[in-house]
């Protein structure tokens, strides 16, 4: 049968196989227009002619006859992409149920209303990742559950707040938890007032709200007796962070920078990240707003002062008030007002239940009347500067529930609320430059924010 043809004429059929071969094995399995420069091959006369370039669709298979088309680039045919209706359709589709979490809510019961045993429930939280963490639930969470087109659970979801949510997905015979956390975008904002009555008054009409006016009064509280200190007419300035999701502004961060006068006299702090992480807020020339010691161990107003004078008002005689009073509601958390060790812990006469604290520099502090000692307080504990130490109470030589705090030097009395502190340490000199550079910008965009504001405070009033 091959002697009926030439030998040019095998050749050329052999080389043609191999083309074929190689263009049926590159070309696309599915409809692809693409621009070809094609062959006609004639077994008969042992040649090949071209087809001018053009656009084409692959026909079914063709015949020995047929003109056989083989593209000259493999590299412009792709696979055809999938409509997006045939990939709706191959995606499951899910039928959700949503749940607020109320207080009494628990994990068994949200699951039951969702249509799902305890069974179902246990093979979720004994999952893989973070599918544990759905076992702590917060009234006000919100809760969902997901259902495939067999009624069988798919997903669970468990939005704890704007910022963070746990996802738990099937994956085959088992159940994967991730927690996802969005990062909100931070701008700059700008907020000044004066004091008529009161910082809390004043600070929410200048539209910052009680958290970051408790922030603002917790920079300077070191320096400032915010109960006693503050007359009509201090000002203060704040440049803060406002949170933005979407475009959408849903909160407030920190405080950037502040200024308050009080009393004439400008305190300015400054936000500033060391090379450690650490965060904290310092002065223009680097020292610490912080002091080793908080100026007040709570949070109350003064019901007797330090008296070396006084009379004591149980046993109505002379006798000296080493300390200072503070009246508050019974349970009234106390803080250390130092770092420190515990030295006493316990029942102290007159006193009562108390704790007293060593500091460094040879500096004592005592706190007496407590309803109760806080956990883990006992002689040698280490304790940090606003750790809750005890509770407010009236034990021990008392007419009402108080806070009596004492601050002593080498065992001598001082007046708490007018002693000289000492500072928490400066930024270190190996740190300055920095720290230089970048308060530098701080406090350029401080004073351009209170300049617009200014600016836009002359307008309003013509």
């Amino acid at each position: 049968m091959l002697k009926m043809f030439p030998k040019s004429h095998i050749t050329i059929a052999a080389a043609t196989t191999v083309v074929v071969t190689a263009a049926i094995l590159m070309s696309p399995s599915a409809d692809v227009e693409a621009k070809r420069m094609s062959y006609a091959l004639d077994l008969e006369q042992g040649s090949a002619s071209e087809i001018h370039s053009q656009k084409q669709k692959p026909t079914p298979a063709a015949s020995p006859e047929q003109t056989v088309a083989v593209a000259t680039d493999p590299m412009e045919v792709a696979p055809e992409a999938p409509s997006l209706a045939s990939a709706v359709e191959a995606k499951p589709r899910l039928e959700w149920q949503t749940f607020k979490i109320k207080s009494g809510d628990t994990l068994s019961s949200l699951f039951k209303k969702a249509g799902f045993n305890d069974g179902i429930m246990l093979s979720v939280i004994h999952g893989e990742g973070e599918a544990g963490k759905l076992q702590r639930l917060y009234a006000g969470e919100t809760i969902r559950f997901a259902t495939d087109n067999e009624g069988e659970l798919a997903a669970i979801e468990l939005q704890r707040s704007l910022l963070e949510s746990l996802k738990i997905q099937k994956q085959e015979e088992s159940f994967k938890g991730e927690t996802n956390l969005r990062e909100p975008e931070p701008k700059p904002a700008f907020a000044s007032g004066t004091i008529d009555g009161s910082l809390y008054l004043a600070a929410r009409e200048a539209g910052l709200n009680d958290r970051l006016t408790m922030e603002l009064a917790g920079i300077f509280g070191w320096d400032i007796d915010f109960v006693y200190d503050v007359r009509k007419g201090d000002q203060f300035e704040v440049v803060y962070e406002e949170l933005y999701l979407d475009g959408e502004k849903f909160s407030t961060g920190r405080i950037l920078s502040a200024r308050f006068i009080n009393r004439g006299e400008d305190n300015v702090a400054l936000l500033y990240t060391d090379s450690n992480g650490d965060s904290d807020y310092y002065t223009p020339d680097g020292k610490s707003m912080r002091k080793a010691f908080l100026r007040t161990p709570i949070s109350a107003r003064v019901s007797s002062a330090f008296n070396l004078q006084r009379r004591h008002p149980v046993l109505d005689v002379v006798r000296p008030h080493e300390g200072t009073d503070y009246a508050a509601p019974p349970g009234t958390p106390i803080k250390a007002a130092g770092n420190g060790r515990v030295q006493f812990a316990g029942w102290k006469g007159g006193y009562g239940r108390a704790v007293v604290l060593k500091h460094g520099d040879n500096i004592t502090t005592l706190y007496a009347h407590m309803s109760r000692i806080g956990k883990g307080m006992k002689s040698g504990t280490r304790v940090k500067q606003g750790e809750t130490i005890g509770y407010v109470g009236s034990s021990g030589m008392v007419t009402g529930p108080h806070l009596h705090y004492e601050f002593r030097v080498n065992g001598s009395p001082r007046n708490s609320r007018t002693v000289k502190l000492p500072d928490a340490q400066p930024i270190p000199a190996s740190e300055m430059a920095q720290f230089k550079k970048f308060t530098g910008q701080q406090v350029a965009q401080f004073e351009a924010f209170r300049t617009n504001y200014q600016q836009l405070a002359m307008t309003s009033e013509d």
